[in-house]
């Protein structure tokens, strides 16, 4: 893996001497409070500001400020006039804007595109507080408020829309996010290293326009320079070059391999037995042409090829450069950053967060911090390249970890310093919970390697799958003074704790509340497939080693499974199956998640196209259909939640059209029964009901097994 410079080595922007603000200021009289007369940066946000490492503003902000740069906020400001974004005067550097730790558009809309009616990232959980597609409205306002100023743009929205991308909201596909916001650069993914150079430049009296060559930026462009090698990859059928990763434990080609290439010489008529090898390429000075956005809006396959390419293109190890045509301009992606060391990523959560909202808000519950309050990330990045997670695009497929000692010591000062703190950690994760510490053996291998996923289709035998560190680490967090218990909440892959028998008992014994949350998605192979999940017997294996060591902790604990309908490749008969399997579990789901198609989720590029871009795209490839339709859309959902009388008329209608009348009736054997309780359901035609029965289903106690918590999930999954 390439190294890249400790992002604490720059020497300080002169503006240190004012020292650390008690809290970044959101207004000219705490400006006034602190001696400045200007912020050198201002970050503007749609989220309400929380000093806090889990909201991004709050871990930018702090970072720069420990680079000595005076840091401004703007949180969520009213964006139908400019005088919102000259609250704190004009920055000496640059604006940075960001949506916050969601995408505008799935903060708002849920999956049915309805309106949601809280914000979580807003006091008191008032919606409305932010525009949809923030973060171009909010650079075109602050290019209103001062005409000049660099504007950049980040966060997971940018992050999301950085090439043409497929908008599930509009049902189009719209350009990169970065011509239409009109900003100077866009920073992708965890952009501690870019934001810090790019400041640090800015300040030197570089001008942003010839900042260009920094890893996870991107940026308009005219021209290719001259020294650049282009490859072109804008055609399904010329994909351009394609350079094969060789062993990297192996110095020369194998003999027999080096007869490949045979061809008849037809001057002499013998036969070439080798020849020379082209010269390779250098990967720093290559970029590879994607289909142009008039092509992807124009040609459903191109998409799909495009979006292939671009997932090929993520390993920081080997991605090469990629460029894309927006009418006249060329939108320039530079390769991924280099993933943060463990003691870069142990500096930037510790630096001095109050761990509290801002002061304005006075006591207003903030929901998305009162979720992670006492909670710690211990870890990013997932490896698990779940097609319809947004993890990978945004924080790379490198799991980065902090140190045990980092996490202890921020236990410590959540146990010392929070208001209201019980002695209960409410979570040590990330966006899995047990990646913590789980990387490829080798960097070589690691860095020459181009698979979507190190867990599937099987778990990859060059990934250290020990789980040793991290039962390290619950244990010597568990021993500290004042901590009563630490839960355990994030995601768990199952897959990978299966191949740790102490990690599952460790964590049955002493980190589930009662429940614990996990993912198996699916049962059928099909839309399992499509999502690059486990089969379910992983799910059956791991459910069997919860079950042994409850028992054997003397404690009644449960599993809760969640499960996606209308993913593509699901059909009904998939969802008719998984309802069964629910029904013979005894699993009886309150809420469920429908497929939402998030801007460059691969499987979103499956919902549009029709067409699967884990496999090589032609316009003869694997075709994946997909649950558009309301009516569809809204049975899928009902197979899930087979259980309510509100649904069992579109689920009886469904199973007669697919020949399933045997599944309708008043046994234990059926799904759902023949008769329908007065006020709920559709107006249907009366059905005998069995003279026996009450004028509703008899209340049946929920079985152990029973689900009947709602499902909170992060944007990331």
């Amino acid at each position: 893996m390439q190294t890249a410079q400790n992002i604490f080595s720059y020497r300080q922007f002169w503006a240190k001497r004012f020292g650390t603000a008690p809290v970044l200021p959101m207004s000219r009289a705490e400006m006034d409070d602190l001696g400045w007369d200007n912020c050198d940066i201002i970050l503007v946000t749609g989220d309400a500001y929380v000093d806090h490492p889990s909201f991004g503003m709050a871990m930018i902000g702090r970072l720069l400020e420990s680079q000595g740069f005076r840091v401004g906020i703007i949180s969520q400001p009213d964006w139908h006039d400019k005088s919102a974004f000259m609250e704190l005067g004009k920055p000496n550097l640059f604006f940075g804007v960001t949506a916050g730790n969601m995408d505008s558009m799935v903060n708002r809309y849920t999956s049915d595109r309805r309106i949601r009616s809280n914000d979580a990232y807003t006091a008191d959980g008032q919606a409305g507080k932010r525009p949809d597609r923030s973060v171009v409205v909010y650079a075109q306002r602050v290019r209103e408020a001062y005409k000049g100023v660099p504007v950049i743009i980040g966060g997971i929205e940018a992050s999301l829309r950085r090439i043409a991308h497929y908008d599930y909201w509009s049902e189009k596909v719209r350009r990169s996010v970065l011509p239409d916001s009109k900003a100077d650069l866009l920073v992708y993914g965890n952009a501690e290293r870019a934001i810090v150079e790019i400041a640090h430049r800015l300040a030197k009296g570089n001008h942003i326009k010839d900042i260009r060559d920094i890893r996870g930026t991107a940026f308009m462009t005219q021209l290719v320079p001259q020294d650049w090698t282009v490859i072109d990859s804008s055609d399904v059928d010329q994909p351009g070059r394609i350079e094969q990763h060789i062993d990297p434990y192996q110095s020369e080609p194998p003999c027999d391999k080096q007869t490949s290439n045979d061809a008849s010489d037809t001057e002499s008529g013998t036969v070439v037995l080798f020849k020379p090898a082209k010269p390779k390429l250098d990967r720093t000075k290559t970029v590879l042409r994607l289909p142009t956005y008039d092509q992807v809006v124009e040609d459903k396959v191109l998409y799909a090829h495009a979006s292939r390419v671009f997932h090929l293109e993520t390993n920081p190890g080997n991605a090469r450069a990629l460029i894309q045509q927006h009418g006249k301009r060329l939108l320039w992606l530079n390769p991924p950053p280099v993933p943060l060391t463990t003691p870069e990523l142990d500096r930037v959560f510790e630096l001095p967060y109050t761990r509290t909202p801002h002061p304005v808000y006075n006591n207003a519950n903030i929901p998305a911090f009162e979720m992670i309050r006492h909670s710690i990330s211990i870890m990013r990045g997932c490896f698990g390249g779940c097609t319809f997670c947004s993890i990978t695009e945004h924080e790379g497929r490198i799991i980065q970890s902090r140190s045990e000692d980092s996490v202890i010591h921020e236990i410590e000062a959540i146990r010392d310093s929070t208001p209201g703190f019980t002695g209960n950690i409410s979570d040590l994760g990330g966006p899995t919970a047990n990646m913590y510490n789980l990387t490829c053996k080798s960097e070589k291998i690691e860095s020459a390697c181009r698979r979507l996923s190190c867990v599937f289709p099987g778990i990859c035998t060059n990934l250290n799958t020990d789980h040793s560190s991290l039962i390290k680490l619950y244990r010597r967090a568990r021993k500290l003074p004042g901590i009563k218990k630490i839960f355990i909440a994030s995601g768990l892959r199952y897959d990978l704790a299966i191949r740790s028998p102490e990690y599952v008992k460790e964590l049955v014994t002493h980190h589930v509340g009662g429940y614990l949350k996990i993912a198996p998605e699916h049962t059928e192979e099909g839309p399992l497939n499509k999502m690059m999940k486990p089969g379910i017997g992983s799910y059956n294996k791991f459910k069997e080693m919860f079950e042994q060591y409850s028992a054997e902790a003397g404690k009644e604990q449960y599993l809760i499974p969640y499960f996606i309908s209308a993913h593509p490749g699901t059909t009904d008969e998939d969802m008719l199956n998984l309802a069964l399997w629910l029904k013979s579990n005894h699993f009886r789901p309150d809420q469920v998640q429908a497929f939402l198609p998030t801007p460059l989720a691969i499987a979103s590029a499956m919902y549009h196209t029709g067409k699967n871009p884990l496999k090589k795209v032609s316009y003869k490839s694997e075709t994946v259909d997909s649950v558009k339709k309301t009516r569809q859309r809204r049975l899928h959902k009902a197979f899930l939640r087979y259980h309510d009388p509100e649904n069992w008329p579109l689920l009886r209608e469904a199973l007669k059209s697919m020949g399933r009348t045997d599944l309708i009736g008043n046994g234990k054997r059926h799904l759902v029964p023949s008769w329908q309780p007065a006020g709920t359901g559709k107006k249907v035609t009366p059905e005998k009901r069995p003279a026996t029965a009450a004028s509703r289903p008899r209340k049946k106690p929920v079985s152990k097994d029973s689900h009947r918590g709602s499902r909170s999930r992060k944007f990331t999954r």
